[in-house]
């Protein structure tokens, strides 16, 4: 059986025909390839912000409309390459509740601390919903109508039967 070589594509931005050097090696500008690693563990060739067309390369500040039951906080600043835990740290200067206390909602769901924002998808501008932990709340309800002595008193509602 005949082996056949096979030619490989060769993709380039340029026009020119001779991009490769006497080794074989593609050109080099600047001098020095520039990497990254991405937060899945992939090692890549950093992006140039002009390379990617538009006017953010998925890095800088990004500012984040978060809204609470009572009120809305604008403007919250944050890398876009932060996690949903670094930016309830963030939160929790801002509303005096502990991060272990919040729950933050983007797009209908509950985002997990380890989730980076830019992989999600968050932009600037974006709106994300922050909630009080139900189970917090209830503890933190039953801490305070502990009396003296440790003697639960009953409920802030009265049952009335007719």
């Amino acid at each position: 059986m005949k082996m056949m070589r096979l030619r490989s594509k060769k993709f380039s931005r340029s026009n020119s025909t001779n991009n490769k050097l006497e080794n074989g090696d593609p050109p080099v500008v600047g001098g020095e390839i520039k990497w990254e690693l991405r937060p899945g563990g992939m090692l890549v060739q950093k992006r140039e912000c002009g390379d990617s067309g538009s006017s953010d390369c998925g890095e800088g500040m990004i500012s984040l409309r978060v809204s609470t039951v009572s009120k809305s906080h604008d403007d919250i600043s944050i890398q876009s390459t932060s996690t949903f835990g670094e930016l309830k740290l963030m939160l929790s200067l801002v509303t005096n509740l502990e991060p272990n206390e919040q729950r933050l909602l983007f797009k209908g769901k509950e985002r997990e601390d380890s989730e980076y924002l830019h992989m999600v998808g968050v932009r600037d501008k974006d709106k994300v919903l922050m909630l009080e932990d139900p189970a917090v709340k209830e503890r933190k309800l039953v801490m305070g109508l502990a009396g003296v002595g440790g003697k639960v008193i009953g409920p802030p509602y009265q049952t009335i039967t007719v």
